[in-house]
């Protein structure tokens, strides 16, 4: 129960990956943490790759970095949909720079790379955009998870447990 008190976005729309969502949520919700679902509108159900739903707690338009201490983006085809809401990449902008954590796995890089916070930074993600990543400027490795100051990055589902671990880590 480390992060008791501690307020974290995790980012939804249809299509997320469903294990990439719901197992850092959980993980967190064990830690102690609040996770608010945010999506494109509150009380909304999305759907997930494989079935799962994930009913959002708020909207974009109704969060303020300020008040959260971390943001975690889900990869699947979702994050192609999240990078185009221009409350989203000032979302994650605002986080980069009050240097709170950002968890990014899969294909979660996109909206990273939509909000231009990668270059000079060293990141995994699935190896299908290692060379968007590369094209922001990041430096891409392929290993289960990367630690660069406040980004906390991530290949796959099978690296979820690394993952989940340097993300905690990172917030305590």
């Amino acid at each position: 129960m480390n992060l008791i008190g501690r307020k974290i976005i995790a980012l939804v729309d249809h299509d997320f990956e469903d294990l990439e969502l719901w197992y850092p949520i959980l993980r967190l919700q064990e830690e102690g943490a609040t996770v608010d679902l945010v999506g494109p509108e509150a009380k909304t159900k999305y759907i997930g790759k494989y079935g799962v739903p994930a009913t959002t707690d708020l909207s974009f338009g109704e969060v303020d970095a300020h008040m959260y201490d971390a943001i975690l983006v889900p990869g699947g085809w979702a994050p192609d949909k999240l990078r185009r809401y221009p409350e989203v990449i000032d979302l994650v902008q605002k986080m980069d720079q009050l240097n709170k954590p950002i968890g990014q796995i899969c294909h979660a890089g996109w909206v990273l790379i939509s909000a231009k916070i990668l270059d000079g930074k060293t990141v995994t993600s699935t190896p299908g955009i290692k060379d968007d990543m590369e094209n922001a400027g990041a430096t891409w490795v392929d290993v289960p998870v990367v630690v660069d100051k406040n980004l906390v990055s991530s290949r796959r589902p099978p690296d979820l447990p690394d993952y989940m671990r340097a993300f905690i880590d990172l917030m305590i």
